[in-house]
């Protein structure tokens, strides 16, 4: 099987274009500049594309050809002016609408797209535990997720199998968050986020990466799914957690006025957060190699 990957130089593409090449799948990276991918993967190529249309790239879809839809500029690089925004949001629902164009030109529309999200779809309420069948929030970011989700819904119309996947904050020592995040506890300053109660929904990589290869390979997987560890923490624990796996202290929290000081409307992202949990992953079956914090830290950072 065939699986074309948008977004396929980016963190999570990265990983999953490596676990499934390895696996036997033919894997298409789309790029907007292939002489920035450096080197591939077994079973991988990339084929340069606009990140507008399906030129280039529409007709290697065909009836066992699966789409990963993850595009998306990265919302934690840079302050948020209005445009910034802008490339947020259009790198999101312009590739989507491309990636419908692609299957409505297609000879035979493939069997699979997993359409990519956020749980930040969910805005933030607090301390209500979110399944998949929570609505929307009203905040930027849950705006922007249900816009992305909405530009290949059409795609269902064509017989397409339609995973949507509402992932949390990936963790990878290869890039993301976690270096980020665990740099001010190499300097002994490391410490929760504004007032640490906001909730953290966090995800190894390798069981990001699973449970797309899951929902690929699971016939009846349709729908949104939240990709998230099944046990959420709070943004303060995560921290404490961290914090031993770095045998570092983490009393150091950075104030939430500082935090809008320097990044403006971005920081509500960091502020903010989401108690979601996998409902729909763990009834069909999911099992996660990661589903304490604690575990994975040592893992990651081990």
């Amino acid at each position: 099987m065939r699986i074309v990957i948008t977004g396929g130089s980016g963190l999570i593409g990265r990983a999953v274009a490596r676990d499934l090449g390895e696996a036997g799948y033919e894997v298409v990276l789309l790029t907007r500049n292939t002489s920035k991918v450096g080197p591939l993967p077994a079973n991988t190529r990339a084929v340069q594309w606009d990140g507008r249309t399906a030129e280039g790239w529409g007709k290697l879809l065909d009836a066992d050809t699966g789409i990963l839809h993850l595009a998306g500029d990265p919302i934690a690089e840079g302050r948020w002016t209005e445009e910034k925004k802008k490339r947020i949001r259009d790198s999101r629902v312009v590739t989507g609408r491309a990636v419908l164009d692609a299957i409505r030109q297609a000879k035979s529309p493939p069997k699979l797209l997993l359409q990519g999200s956020a749980v930040g779809y969910y805005g933030d309420p607090g301390d209500e535990v979110l399944t998949e069948s929570h609505p929307p929030g009203d905040d930027f970011l849950a705006r922007v997720c249900v816009e992305w989700e909405a530009s290949t819904v059409e795609a269902v119309s064509f017989g397409v199998r339609r995973p949507v996947l509402r992932t949390g904050i990936v963790l990878s020592p290869e890039g993301g968050a976690l270096p980020k995040m665990s740099l001010p506890f190499r300097f002994l300053a490391g410490g929760p986020l504004g007032s640490g109660r906001q909730w953290f929904p966090w995800i190894h990589i390798a069981d990001e990466v699973g449970a797309i290869r899951f929902l690929i390979e699971r016939q009846d997987a349709d729908g949104p799914f939240n990709l998230t560890a099944p046990e959420p923490l709070t943004n303060r624990d995560f921290s404490h957690a961290l914090g031993r796996a770095l045998s570092r202290p983490s009393f150091a929290p950075a104030p939430g006025f500082a935090l809008r000081f320097l990044l403006g409307e971005m920081a509500d992202a960091l502020l903010h957060g989401q108690r979601a949990v996998p409902r729909r992953l763990l009834d069909l079956g999911y099992v996660f190699r990661y589903p304490e914090a604690s575990t994975a830290l040592r893992n990651l950072l081990g």
